[in-house]
């Protein structure tokens, strides 16, 4: 299922066929791109990419920390987390993997495919946190940091200087103004083994529905169906 409005492709000339040439072994990227849908109906072929996302996910936190922090000197711990935030969010990870056409590459099961999987936010930012942990093991921490360089430092400066506040902050804020009851956010879709959750939630307030949004946990789909609703609202 996938709420998000349709990302369009970038023109830039980088995309995944131009990263897949930095790596030496092309397997590791190929897992990478493999979800898990693909390995049920191709069992005892290859694994899928549960493994690498779970690496990338953690240098991508620590690689993006660490500049920040340095960035930054002058700013607060909650400052810091908050920009991190902004910055490895599902929607700006699943906007990169956009950009490189990571969708048109994956390997899905028909079914996945049928229901929207090229396009689905979550998935993609997914694949990205994989191919960071496959450039990792393939080339080492330098060649991780020159995507992240390329890809999400570049954009650092911009979501420095906009507002940092998280959607369900600013939804509470901009409904409770309004003399509304706080919103409400209820899961409506859970799936996906326990190791790599799917969720999808929906928020509501006083009754009437705002919007839905989709995440790896639930406080991740919350984010993201706030910022659908304030989409709506504003």
């Amino acid at each position: 299922m996938n709420h998000s409005p349709r990302m369009k492709k970038s023109n830039n000339m980088e995309d995944l066929n131009t990263l897949s040439k930095l790596f030496k072994n092309k397997d590791l990227l190929t897992q990478a791109l493999t979800h898990r849908s693909w390995v049920n109906e191709n069992p005892k072929v290859r694994g899928s990419n549960e493994r690498l996302e779970f690496l990338g996910d953690a240098i991508l936190e620590f690689l993006v920390s660490k500049e920040i922090y340095e960035r930054f000197p002058e700013k607060e711990e909650g400052y810091l987390t908050a920009l991190r935030a902004n910055l490895v969010n599902t929607q700006n990870l699943a906007e990169i993997a956009i950009k490189l056409n990571v969708g048109e590459k994956l390997y899905l099961s028909k079914g996945e495919e049928e229901g929207g999987g090229r396009e689905n936010p979550s998935l993609l930012a997914d694949t990205i946190e994989a191919l960071i942990g496959a450039l990792f093991l393939d080339k080492g921490i330098d060649e991780a940091h020159k995507f992240l360089e390329a890809h999400i430092f570049s954009q650092i400066s911009e979501k420095a200087s906009g507002n940092l506040k998280d959607p369900k902050s600013s939804l509470q804020e901009l409904i409770q103004s309004q003399g509304k009851l706080a919103p409400r956010y209820i899961v409506i879709e859970e799936s996906g083994p326990d190791h790599s959750k799917h969720f999808v939630v929906e928020v509501s307030v006083e009754s009437t529905s705002l919007g839905k949004g989709e995440g790896r946990n639930k406080s991740e789909a919350e984010q993201e169906a706030a910022r659908h609703a304030l989409k709506s609202l504003l």
